[in-house]
């Protein structure tokens, strides 16, 4: 295992279905398993999945500053966020250019929670926090664990009362199999899902009993980097592997902005304060580059990282790439010059294995309504 400084308590089982635990964001975790993706893959769009991610980082601020906080270090208005509600929001720095992206959970008139990935997200906050009458702390003994699927919310119920009414980006406060846990419907994976933070001590207990009464519909352990294939046709960006850190310019330090990202609208309407704001709204209609989506011929998914060109010459990089056995098409993100991200626009893909014809396309390709991770029944 490549050495980290945080630990899971569900490496015993990770181990167990073949993975070596390489490192990701300081934790060991799952990249691998002794079976083949498309299996997880197809089991998430169809049943479900169960997924430690309790690599992603969970920091709380507690006070009476804890908004003013949260408000500054991040691009939402934290006061539309009630206690029960969280948000997805992004980060900047003083350059108006994204340094993490993250979920506000509110659990609390004076307390959040945010929970963010291998980014600047904790350093963020702590800066922001200087000063104020706050608690900041980071917590590691709380994991993660992530069952996404259309059948997730069919197993959930039967031990979980209200769980079928519980709203997209909103989550309670229950019990699990008799740990206390908190369940958040959210997830990274375009389905219906949910997380369920919970003590290390009782994440065994938790991923056991699901994985052994959900074996009946389903529902499977699935490995962390299965969600490549999945964000790949529902346009989740993973940092820092869609942006300039993995890909950078000529001459320019690593930083994008939320306006070449797509991710612009993570910014609540009209709001001022937060860090890098004013270089932000500067910096509109000044795009480098767009995150925009190719559509390949053919069943052979791009490689990451695939030089993609219009002719002769090379205007972007394609970051995922997949091919789906269930919809048929192979299709990836990509970083491509703003006058080729029109839909339709001919490129080519320049594999290792030989070139393929694409069109560039608006993303997502999958559930482009995005009916399935917020439908309420």
């Amino acid at each position: 295992m490549t050495s980290s400084w945080r630990f899971s308590t569900l490496g015993d089982r990770h181990r167990a279905l073949g993975s070596n635990l390489e490192d990701w964001s300081g934790m060991g975790t799952a990249w691998t398993y002794d079976k083949d993706w498309d299996e997880e893959y197809i089991a998430i769009r169809t049943k479900a999945g169960v997924m430690d991610v309790s690599g992603l980082k969970k920091v709380h601020i507690t006070g009476p500053h804890a908004s003013h906080v949260v408000d500054r270090a991040t691009t939402r208005n934290v006061e539309k966020i009630m206690p029960g509600r969280s948000s997805y929001a992004c980060m900047l720095n003083d350059a108006g250019k994204f340094v993490d992206d993250c979920v506000i959970y509110r659990t609390g008139p004076n307390a959040f929670m945010v929970v963010h990935g291998s980014g600047q997200g904790h350093e963020q906050l702590t800066m922001a926090a200087t000063g104020r009458d706050v608690s900041i702390r980071f917590d590691d003994n709380l994991h993660d664990i992530s069952l996404q699927g259309p059948l997730a919310v069919e197993y959930l119920e039967k031990h979980v009362e209200g769980i079928r009414q519980l709203r997209y980006f909103s989550h309670m406060q229950t019990s699990l199999f008799g740990h206390p846990v908190m369940i958040s419907r959210t997830g990274y994976t375009g389905e219906r899902g949910y997380e369920i933070f919970c003590r290390g001590q009782d994440a065994p207990h938790i991923w056991d009993t699901i994985v052994e009464e959900g074996a009946a519909m389903g529902i499977i352990p699935t490995r962390f980097t299965t969600l490549d294939l999945l964000r790949a046709e529902s346009y989740l960006l993973f940092f820092p592997y869609d942006n300039s850190e993995m890909y950078p310019f000529e001459n320019e330090a690593a930083g994008d902005t939320l306006w070449e990202l797509g991710l612009d609208f993570t910014v609540s309407p009209g709001k001022q304060g937060f860090r890098g704001a004013e270089e932000h709204y500067r910096l509109k209609g000044k795009e480098r580059f767009k995150i925009f989506g190719v559509k390949l011929e053919g069943t052979e998914a791009a490689d990451e990282g695939a030089p993609l060109y219009q002719g002769d010459r090379q205007v972007g990089v394609v970051t995922c790439g997949m091919y789906s056995p269930l919809n048929k098409h192979s299709v990836g993100i990509a970083r491509m010059e703003v006058d080729c991200a029109v839909q339709g626009t001919a490129l080519t893909v320049k594999n290792q294995s030989g070139d393929i014809a694409a069109i560039a396309h608006t993303m997502p390709f999958y559930d482009v309504e995005k009916k399935r991770r917020t439908v309420r029944d």
